[in-house]
């Protein structure tokens, strides 16, 4: 990266920092854990079944039990450092994130619509109908087109962000891709300003899922994590590049951070069934975030604004493009306009690092059985077929626009 010309005038030259172009690679993983409706389990989670009034993080042993007695220890447990050794070394290298919390109590979908547009228009759960029709409001993508800026999705089985009405139409067709593709963008320097990688959903023999969702083998998120990382290490856009690696949901694991529930804004006025006002956040999620303008071992606690309370949230991800990117459109909701933002994080060193890892830790398998192809499907993968059936009539832009060359 090229570092800005020394000042004309007298005294040391500007400390170098990122430029706002720089590329930002997004991976978003899954992790659910109790395959039922959660927006009264989360709620039960975090305030108790004793009608609190306020957030007291007591209920999830309790909850879990209702479903059943072998899930009561499984929430307070986790993953070792060895378990997920391609994690335990980004953290060590790169920084973490001790306070992002999901943008709403729910389960999957409403989180991932936050993602990208800082409100889930009134979802609190996974509503198929809903999600096949597509949801209308507007997302970061159409803040970086409408300022000619690009960005691509790279996906295995589905792209989610279909579930966007506008990301259907005919314009975007180019921005789909096959997550080979991605290998090959990397390579060749050719990533976007923004680039998302969706995982594979389905556990197929000889092609397993990588989601980490329950009972896929969290092994092949982690080998995910590490081709990603390491394509882009030795990208020649290396040095302009920040990846973000988070998750929708807590996936009902125990947590004690009490969720924000004070002043937290509306996004948009839209109420919620039973007359939920998004005005408080969800649990925590892990955040990691790799860049060589990123100091080793770097932890980062609450955000610096734009208001006292502002947290960080799925919302922090247009709120920061936005920023990054300097974009002519104003902020998506009052979600986004109040979210922490962390271009921060890639501020502190004066050029970028050259002792970062090329590549990571391998990964052994964790389950001893392979894909079982008669397991029914979950909720969030019936949602996948769903997609796909409604979303057929754009089938034939979708084959053109992913087909990948021939790898050299």
């Amino acid at each position: 990266m090229a570092s800005p010309a020394p000042s004309a005038t007298a005294g040391p030259p500007p400390t170098p920092t990122p430029p706002p172009s720089a590329y930002l690679t997004m991976l978003s993983m899954l992790i659910l854990i109790l395959a039922i409706p959660l927006r009264q389990d989360v709620r039960d989670q975090v305030f108790g079944t004793s009608g609190n009034a306020a957030p007291t993080m007591s209920g999830f042993v309790e909850q879990a039990l209702t479903v059943s007695k072998d899930l009561a220890s499984t929430v307070m447990k986790g993953f070792s450092p060895r378990s997920i050794p391609v994690f335990a070394t980004l953290a060590r290298e790169f920084a973490v994130f001790d306070r992002w919390f999901s943008s709403v109590p729910g389960p999957t979908q409403p989180n991932r619509l936050f993602v990208y547009s800082a409100t889930s228009h009134g979802a609190t759960s996974n509503d198929v109908w809903s999600l096949a029709s597509g949801y209308p409001q507007r997302t970061i993508f159409d803040s970086l087109q409408d300022d000619g800026l690009d960005f691509n999705v790279y996906f295995e089985t589905a792209p989610c962000t279909l579930f966007f009405r506008n990301m259907r139409k005919l314009k975007f067709a180019r921005r789909f891709h096959k997550y080979g593709n991605f290998l090959d963008h990397a390579r060749d320097g050719r990533l976007a300003s923004l680039s998302v990688i969706e995982p594979r959903y389905f556990d197929l023999p000889g092609k397993p899922a990588n989601d980490d969702h329950p009972s896929h083998d969290v092994a092949n998120g982690q080998k995910l994590v590490k081709e990603v990382y390491e394509a882009l290490r030795s990208s020649p856009q290396w040095n302009e590049s920040l990846l973000v690696i988070t998750y929708d949901e807590h996936g009902g694991f125990y947590d004690h951070v009490v969720t924000p529930h004070a002043g937290v804004p509306s996004p948009d006025g839209i109420t919620g069934p039973s007359g939920f006002g998004f005005d408080r956040l969800g649990v925590r999620v892990p955040t990691i975030m790799v860049s060589p303008w990123i100091e080793r071992g770097t932890v980062v606690r609450r955000p610096l604004g734009p208001e006292k309370n502002s947290e960080f949230e799925h919302s922090s991800i247009p709120a920061t493009i936005k920023k990054m990117y300097n974009l002519t459109a104003g902020f998506l909701t009052q979600r986004d306009a109040w979210s922490g933002t962390f271009e921060g994080v890639v501020r502190n060193l004066a050029s970028p690092r050259t002792d970062c890892p090329m590549v990571l830790p391998d990964v052994a398998p964790l389950r001893n059985t392979g894909a079982d192809e008669n397991r029914p499907l979950s909720e969030f993968q019936r949602e996948v077929v769903e997609l796909a059936s409604v979303s057929s009539a754009i089938a034939p832009w979708a084959r053109r626009a992913t087909r990948r060359p021939a790898r050299r």
